[in-house]
């Protein structure tokens, strides 16, 4: 007995490489938005604990917990570039591929999959290091550069995403 498949015929291929990157654009931004959703999430409940403590300490604490939002930045910033070659933002699609279409999708990824990870292992660090700063005010600047190395990764998303998105050629 043969299995039964289906065949479609897209009879707009351009229209299928539009929305191909598309889906990139959106999981570059949805999954780098929700990195930085848990991070901001988890640093704001540990940094509340000590505001309730230390209302002198709120300075400290909306910086460190705005810090994993910075995620969210990097995915829209590859989804611009993503949409860039589409036409969308013009309001008049590209002619753009079934193949650039999945390559721009499989861009989003990178950025995408690094910052919902740095955004809220950023969150978990800064979580830590409001506890610490909650003995010793002065080890800020300290707390900040362990968040920052978290980061890092995110921004090594960001390039490579960057460099898959520049490698398409629009024609």
């Amino acid at each position: 007995m043969s299995v039964p498949y289906i065949r479609v015929k897209v009879e707009n291929m351009e229209i299928l490489g539009v929305s191909l990157a598309v889906l990139g654009a959106a999981l570059a931004a949805g999954l780098a938005g929700a990195g930085s959703s848990i991070g901001v999430s988890t640093a704001g409940k540990t940094g509340a604990g000590l505001v309730a403590e230390d209302d002198s300490q709120f300075g400290n604490v909306l910086l460190l917990s705005a810090l994993p939002g910075s995620q969210a930045i990097y995915g829209l910033l590859a989804a611009v570039l993503i949409l860039q070659n589409t036409g969308v933002l013009s309001g008049e699609f590209a002619n753009l591929s079934w193949q650039n279409g999945m390559i721009l999708a499989f861009a989003g990824i990178p950025v995408g999959l690094t910052c919902l990870a740095s955004g809220k292992y950023q969150g978990d660090v800064i979580a830590s290091g409001v506890q610490l700063i909650s003995r010793d005010k002065s080890k800020i600047g300290q707390v900040i550069i362990l968040a920052a190395l978290v980061e890092t990764f995110a921004v090594f998303g960001l390039l490579v995403s960057i460099l898959i998105i520049n490698g398409v050629s629009v024609g």
